[in-house]
């Protein structure tokens, strides 16, 4: 049986002294990663390793106590083709020293109590069969009803043929757990080694808050050589790799094995760490409402300036760590919106921030353009902070959707609609801040807070006035002079009642200082987030939509009385 630190052996149960990488064929009797994570120091190639050296490697030494372990299949098809499926499992025991090919119990992950499961490949290829399914149920539940985290790793070559439909339920079976793990708000990570394929990858595996995968790891539901033979044509080279699927959005990271235990440390420290925080008084700042006011043109010049911060210069500043979550599990992840888990002054937050990047970067970024699958990123970070009862930060930086056929394809005004709807009733705090541009219906989708903070320097807007110039005077070059008129600055909005805070900023601008930017930001984030903590969550819920409600209201008054015009009915002729 593998262990972590042990060298492969011969068959005479001597260290073998010519282990070479299958990628690149460097010697690996020597190499110490190798010895400690089956993973290649020359070429990083990551071998296949077993259930308990996978879950020895990640949990604190010492910390592991198994459950189930006596848990093994009776057999129950009677099943037989070359071999009777009762010796092949008695055989498999026998070499890999386990029960059935799924591993699972309780430990320790840097001081912090975590469920976990790995499946053995080495066990009939870590197929799902009745016990594989029962174990991974118990350990779920067990989770769940501690709400404690659970972390499997997977490797698996799908359901088990030998055990028929009772098997394939399994996937109904597990989906379940899971789906019951989550709404107990536990967390659950899903960590996809090589191969991940079948049953497995289409039930539990697949449904982690957080994914992550090893690098170059086969992954998909049909494996490569059943698809081929199904379709009748030849896949595309890299179709079902771990890089395919992170490049389509369904994954949130690939994860080297050497640096999996850190990446899960941060994620615990995060999701076990304090929620609440503290009211504390208001930080005294330079007078805005008697100084002079800066014309309406000049707030737009700064809002889009090349080198004004942008929401990851803020949240480098403002945050202790931060664990960035990719893709929208549908088709894609969209560079123009940032969001993952971290911590602000050491309490969990759930982040969601448009991105604009800098120079050259900012074509990566779209120019903070969102397309619909960053919208569909944005709503299941949404989805997780409501689960895991963490508040929610939203930054605000962009000019508008992405308007193109594109986006129009993909249901763009569908996931506006979804996201302005899904905030609206999200049972957790949320917090929105205005930081650079707000355009359009593209930043109001993010921006459905409980309080909403604008940046001295920022602009909010129905529409960029070159788009209104054009509309309302044919004519984008009368765009300063239509700016005053759209009300689009911090100061007015707040005297609209569409922002409750300005947040100020260095007197020469947060491009000038944009560490004091950051924490001025901070400071009003905190606060803001004291105040809306102070009440119940039902009370925040109908709270935001109340607020909802009001906005306009007082400026739909009622029209002066007209005359109405008579109106003649004719009696229907009875025949």
């Amino acid at each position: 049986m593998e262990r972590p630190g042990v060298a492969p052996s011969s068959s005479d149960g001597t260290p073998d002294t010519d282990v070479r990488c299958h990628r690149c064929g460097a010697r690996l009797s020597d190499d110490s990663a190798f010895q400690q994570f089956r993973v290649c120091g020359a070429c990083s190639f990551h071998e296949r390793e077993s259930a308990r050296a996978a879950i020895l490697r990640l949990v604190d030494e010492g910390s592991f106590r198994e459950h189930d372990a006596r848990l093994a299949s009776t057999d129950p098809l009677r099943f037989e083709d070359d071999t009777a499926y009762r010796e092949r499992l008695a055989r498999l025991r026998e070499a890999t020293g386990e029960s059935d090919a799924l591993v699972t119990g309780i430990a320790r992950l840097s001081g912090h109590e975590i469920a976990i499961a790995a499946l053995d490949f080495g066990f009939l290829g870590g197929s799902m069969g009745v016990v594989v399914g029962e174990k991974l149920v118990r350990i779920a539940e067990r989770a769940a009803d501690k709400r404690m985290p659970l972390v499997t790793v997977s490797a698996s070559g799908g359901a088990r043929m030998q055990e028929g439909m009772l098997s394939l339920l399994q996937m109904a079976k597990t989906s379940a757990a899971v789906q019951r793990l989550r709404d107990a708000g536990s967390p659950y990570i899903s960590i996809l080694a090589h191969p991940t394929t079948g049953g497995v990858f289409a039930s539990f595996a697949n449904l982690g808050d957080i994914m992550i995968a090893e690098p170059g790891a086969l992954i998909g539901f049909a494996g490569p050589r059943v698809a081929e033979q199904v379709i009748g044509a030849k896949l595309p080279e890299g179709s079902h790799t771990a890089e395919f699927l992170y490049a389509h959005g369904m994954i949130d990271d690939i994860v080297d094995r050497r640096e999996q235990r850190d990446y899960l440390r941060r994620v615990l420290e995060i999701v076990r760490a304090p929620r609440e925080f503290e009211r504390r008084k208001e930080r005294r700042k330079r007078e805005m409402e008697t100084s002079a006011e800066i014309p309406a043109w000049e707030v737009v010049q700064r809002a889009r300036a090349e080198d004004r911060p942008t929401s990851l210069d803020y949240l480098q500043r403002m945050l202790g760590d931060f664990v960035e979550l990719h893709g929208d599990r549908s088709s894609g992840d969209d560079p123009a919106i940032v969001a993952g888990l971290g911590l602000l002054e050491g309490k969990a937050v759930a982040v969601i921030a448009m991105e604009r990047g800098h120079a050259e970067d900012r074509a990566r970024h779209n120019d903070g353009r969102p397309y619909p699958e960053g919208y569909r990123k944005a709503q299941r970070v949404m989805d997780l902070a409501a689960r895991l009862e963490i508040p929610l930060l939203t930054l605000i930086d962009t000019p508008g959707a992405y308007p193109g056929v594109e986006a129009e394809e993909r249901g763009l005004a569908a996931e506006l609609a979804n996201s302005l709807a899904r905030m609206s009733r999200l049972r957790t705090p949320i917090v929105s801040a205005v930081i650079g541009e707000g355009g359009s219906g593209g930043a109001l989708a993010l921006a459905v807070g409980d309080r909403v903070l604008m940046s001295e320097g920022a602009i909010y807007s129905v529409i960029a006035p070159e788009g209104a110039a054009a509309i309302l005077y044919r004519d984008p070059a009368r765009a300063a002079e239509l700016s005053s008129k759209l009300k689009l600055t911090a100061r007015e909005l707040k005297r609209l009642q569409i922002v409750d805070e300005i947040v100020p900023e260095p007197e020469r601008g947060a491009n000038a200082d944009p560490d004091a930017a950051a924490a001025l930001l901070a400071d009003a984030i905190v606060r803001a987030f004291a105040a809306v903590q102070s009440k119940r969550v039902d009370r925040v819920v109908r709270d935001r939509y109340s607020r909802y409600l009001r906005i306009g209201r007082s400026y739909a008054k009622r029209p002066m009385r007209l005359p109405l015009p008579r109106r003649r009915f004719r009696t229907p002729v009875k025949e």
